[in-house]
């Protein structure tokens, strides 16, 4: 949802320089064909830097490895994390696979004591996983309570996780932390 908003202010402002500059090209020369011609080249420039950046999207998934977690399991998915924590130094415990009490991992770092929920969903995660991860953090007696995702977390589900001092993290974030790996 909010990758979405982000493309549609970034086009809707692009447009918006177009028909400013062409409509000062306009009031300056009185000349159409000036107009014209900047609306032209604008519009090249325009589809150019949208290009651009969907190529750099694409280089940037491609090097992360997120296109890998994709097509991982949720059982993979959760020991791609666990690995991924261990890594980081936290001490990690899966819980069993059903019977969960809403909780995948718990990580455990000094004091802090986290329960993670991992998701590997091709849609929106929803409010559930954050009512979930919110019971298993006082089951687990965790100080922190996240959910992990390869994808987005629905407007609602975002609410609650602030509400309920959850921790989100989303494709956009997911991408970032492997990619900050694969540079340290």
């Amino acid at each position: 949802m909010a990758r979405k908003k982000k493309k549609d202010n970034l086009s809707e402002l692009l447009m918006a320089v177009l028909m400013l500059s062409s409509a000062i090209t306009f009031v300056y020369t009185q000349s159409l064909t000036a107009t014209v011609a900047v609306l032209a080249v604008g519009f090249v420039g325009m589809l150019a830097i949208v290009k651009t950046l969907q190529n750099n999207k694409q280089k940037k998934l491609n090097e992360s490895g997120i296109l890998q977690v994709d097509a991982m399991s949720g059982a993979e998915f959760e020991e791609f994390l666990r690995l991924r924590y261990k890594a980081e130094g936290y001490a990690v415990r899966k819980t069993p696979y059903t019977g969960d009490y809403g909780a995948d991992l718990i990580l455990e770092k000094g004091p802090q004591k986290i329960a993670v929920q991992a998701k590997r969903y091709k849609s929106n995660v929803g409010i559930k996983a954050v009512q979930e991860i919110s019971a298993a953090k006082l089951h687990y007696g965790a100080n922190e309570a996240w959910v992990v995702t390869n994808s987005f977390f629905t407007k609602a589900a975002a609410e609650l996780a602030r509400s309920n001092k959850v921790k989100l993290v989303n494709r956009d974030e997911l991408v970032e932390i492997l990619l900050a790996k694969k540079v340290g």
